[in-house]
């Protein structure tokens, strides 16, 4: 069982990392890549800062946490655990795949890319999807972004799934925490 999902995985992620265009290739590079994003974040920070003042402490808070638990759970625990190569380090695929960046680390099981722009996706969705409709489309970015560690070889299609759950698992925990917190303190507050 374990065999032939690990083969569909594998198959799945050589028909996408294949799927693939000179042109494209910077442009994945560019999306794949954490600084990119940075102007995005600050955005966004700033708009918690502006339209929530006060609160927007235990809002950034509480997103923060989501993306680093997500990250954490990746990284420092899933990771060691399964001991899954990332499919640039496999060496049975080196001549069937495209990579156009450098591997990084050995284990690519789960994705902490997926992790941490699910974990933001979601958070911002569970905080702010019933006042506003643009937080949908942030799952949009989420998944472009792991997506591209697909193209760029680092990661198989159920490592990015997986950091993906994992992800919206942090956010859940995080802003479940975040609401019985509010919520204690204004009933405290009364």
């Amino acid at each position: 069982m374990l065999q032939t999902l690990n083969q569909l995985d594998t198959d799945l992620f050589l028909w996408l990392n294949n799927v693939n265009a000179p042109w494209l290739d910077p442009l994945m590079i560019w999306v794949t890549e954490r600084n990119t994003w940075i102007p995005f974040y600050a955005l966004l920070v700033g708009w918690l800062i502006y339209r929530y003042r006060k609160q927007a402490i235990g809002l950034l808070l509480t997103i923060g946490a989501a993306v680093a638990l997500g990250d954490q759970l990746a990284s420092s625990i899933i990771k060691p655990l399964t001991h899954r190569l990332r499919p640039c380090h496999e060496l049975a695929l080196q001549k069937l795949i495209h990579p156009v960046m450098e591997c990084g680390g050995r284990f690519g099981f789960v994705s902490s890319h997926a992790a941490t722009t699910f974990a933001l996706a979601m958070s911002l969705w569970l905080l702010f999807g019933k006042q506003y409709s643009w937080p949908k489309w942030i799952f949009l970015w989420a998944a472009l972004v792991s997506y591209s560690r697909i193209y760029v070889a680092a990661h198989y299609p159920l490592d990015v799934l997986m950091g993906a759950f994992v992800g919206m698992l942090a956010a859940l925990l995080s802003v479940t925490v975040y609401q019985k917190i509010r919520l204690r303190s204004s009933v405290s507050g009364k």
